[in-house]
């Protein structure tokens, strides 16, 4: 059986000009209150829909109505913005 041949073509290095300037190594990690702060928002968010359905409607503000809802999806969805950040 005949022996394949052997490259001998160089490996690429991208020119030091197009290089992107901030690299992973550079950027500062995130603030210590970023995650504390988006575990926060995910428990009330949670216990605020739990809230307003075991009560009937009735908590956490009754006259909101369902806009307890967007109040309680709302500060579930800026935890995960928040967590988007999070390095």
């Amino acid at each position: 059986m005949p022996k394949s041949q052997v490259r001998k073509k160089k490996v690429y290095t991208p020119p030091t000009d197009v290089r992107p300037a901030a690299t992973a190594s550079t950027r500062k990690p995130s603030p210590i209150w970023l995650p504390a702060t988006a575990v926060a928002l995910i428990v009330v968010g949670i216990g605020w829909l739990v809230l307003y359905y075991l009560s009937e409607q009735a908590y956490p503000v009754a006259s909101w109505g369902y806009w307890n809802l967007a109040v309680g999806f709302g500060a579930m969805v800026s935890s995960l913005i928040l967590l988007s950040r999070w390095r």
